[in-house]
């Protein structure tokens, strides 16, 4: 499979006032976005995601290495590379002075959009922005904002599309629409690339996923194989009587009580199953009113992998 972004070497310094301090944001990048993926970047503020998302779009010189967008250099073919991929930025910079309409018109003008093949109406329609289109962006919603940003960055039919952070902020219903049309966008080809602190998005949303921390990528794979990285489980046993003490066929497992009498056992799926777990309980003649079993999500991995890359 081809790559939609390949970064290689990538490095980004930067020298702090006059005693000219450098400081490191990126330290040799080295990332595949594969063409068609819904990938998501992830990593704690001050990892390196805006610098490098900047650097993709234009916004901010690299100081080495390479980044091709679709096949085109950033550097050597600026032009090619900026019309292939679409940005939809965090912050909320509109320019106040223009409807939905002509902030869209303009945007595509930009991009050497001909008349006869703008989308304008079509965007503006499924940015769910249809009775906004003739009212200027200063009398908008941050929702509606957070649309019309989404709405200038498809304007040219962009092959990738990067969402820097794109549902901070916005309600649950909008956050709902949003992926929605996003979802649909990747299902018809376009490489979706995701930046995000709400990681239960990532999880849902990705099939690729990278994390970066202190301006390194520490990993890069599939959502498969990076949630299985923590090869463990909780299970709770909730008891028909509360226990004081556990099972002595119970022990053997690393059962602990909690507060009301119930019963914990952290096992790794690995070296254990569910059959055997249950077999030992049923041993012991212990009654279940129910049980609950809790696996590592993505957060849990998240925190696990930029602490011990502290």
């Amino acid at each position: 499979m081809s790559s939609a972004i390949s970064i290689n070497a990538l490095r980004k310094t930067y020298c702090e006032g006059k005693s000219a301090t450098s400081h490191d944001a990126l330290k040799g990048i080295n990332l595949e976005v594969p063409e068609g993926a819904f990938f998501g970047l992830l990593g704690p503020n001050g990892a390196g995601k805006s610098t490098l998302i900047n650097i993709m779009a234009g916004l901010t010189i690299k100081t080495s290495g390479t980044v091709m967008i679709c096949g085109y250099d950033i550097t050597k073919n600026m032009r090619a590379a900026r019309r292939s991929i679409g940005v939809v930025p965090q912050e909320l910079v509109l320019d106040t002075f223009f409807t939905v309409r002509q902030a869209l018109e303009i945007h595509a003008g930009y991009y050497g959009v001909p008349q006869a093949k703008r989308r304008t109406d079509q965007i503006i329609e499924a940015m769910g922005l249809t009775d906004k289109a003739d009212v200027h962006s200063r009398r908008l919603s941050g929702g509606m904002r957070r649309r019309l940003l989404i709405a200038k960055a498809l304007v040219h039919s962009p092959r990738v599309l990067i969402l820097d952070e794109p549902t901070a902020g916005v309600d649950v219903e909008l956050r709902s629409q949003l992926w929605a049309y996003v979802k649909k966008l990747n299902q018809e080809g376009t490489t979706i690339l995701l930046t995000t602190h709400y990681l239960e998005e990532a999880e849902e949303l990705c099939d690729t996923i990278a994390i970066i921390n202190h301006g390194e990528v520490i990993t890069s794979e599939s959502k498969r194989t990076l949630m299985g990285r923590l090869d463990n489980k909780q299970l709770l046993l909730k008891l028909a009587a509360p226990l004081r003490t556990v099972p002595s066929a119970l022990e053997a497992l690393g059962a602990t009580l909690t507060p009301e009498g119930d019963l914990t056992i952290r096992y790794r799926p690995s070296q254990a199953n569910m059959e055997e777990i249950l077999s030992n309980v049923r041993a012991s003649g212990i009654m279940l009113r129910d049980l609950v079993t809790h696996e590592a999500d993505l957060e849990d991995i998240f925190r696990h992998l930029t602490q011990t890359n502290m």
